[in-house]
């Protein structure tokens, strides 16, 4: 019988993230994977939180009968996939992230929210604007952008978790880093590996931020090694 292996996208993404990592994955686990609440055309019913899409994983591995899950969390989804464990931790097995930002304060926020403006994004940059636009349909891509740049200031005004947070966390963690991440540092990185009881930091050789451009053979091996 196979692990069980729940995929969580990131912000502005959508579960069509992992479309190129799935078939690998599948030949060594049961692969789940969904939308969070206001991506990919799902209706939100709740604000834009880590709190709320930490919520709809519960309630997703609740519905599907799952029990408990190894996760794979890109980004946000690293982030989504800590607090769960933190809040739930009976319905997770192990867990490894990719490229999630942890360094939140009110300036990394800031920093971060000024690359959102949709309108900027459309006028500049339109066929990112109309992929956005497809991905999300039929939501309005403009509000997924904005609830998204309102969540980020609000984990740098205070829903960041924090140091005794992550040291509550006993859960086998494999935090991963692309060498070519302009969004999220190695530094922060390790940071939060020294404060999670059980550990390690893996840095993708080549690899950027951008899932989509993250080598899927690298990736899977990545996966592999982590959760099996």
């Amino acid at each position: 019988m196979k692990p069980k292996l729940l995929l969580l996208h990131g912000a502005l993404g959508t579960r069509n993230q992992f479309a190129q990592i799935k078939p690998l994955l599948e030949a060594h686990f049961d692969v789940y994977d969904f939308n969070f609440e206001g991506h990919g055309g799902v209706i939100s019913e709740g604000e834009y939180s880590i709190t709320h899409f930490a919520k709809n994983t519960k309630d997703f591995i609740h519905t599907n009968d799952l029990g408990s899950v190894s996760i794979f969390g890109y980004s946000m989804g690293g982030y989504v996939a800590l607090k769960l464990a933190l809040e739930s931790p009976e319905l997770i097995e192990k867990m490894a992230t990719l490229g999630t930002k942890f360094a939140w304060t009110k300036a990394s926020a800031a920093a971060e929210v000024k690359m959102l403006n949709p309108d900027v994004i459309e006028e500049k940059v339109p066929h990112f604007a109309q992929l956005l636009k497809e991905m999300h349909a039929p939501l309005d891509w403009k509000a997924v952008m904005r609830n998204t740049a309102e969540m980020m200031l609000n984990l740098g005004n205070g829903e960041a978790l924090v140091e005794d947070d992550f040291k509550k966390i006993n859960h086998t963690v494999c935090l991963g880093i692309g060498a070519k991440d302009k969004m999220v540092s190695l530094e922060e990185t390790e940071k939060i590996q020294g404060w999670l009881p059980n550990s390690i930091c893996n840095v993708l050789e080549g690899a950027p931020h951008p899932i989509e451009k993250v080598d899927p053979d690298l990736l899977f091996e990545y996966i592999k090694k982590a959760l099996l």
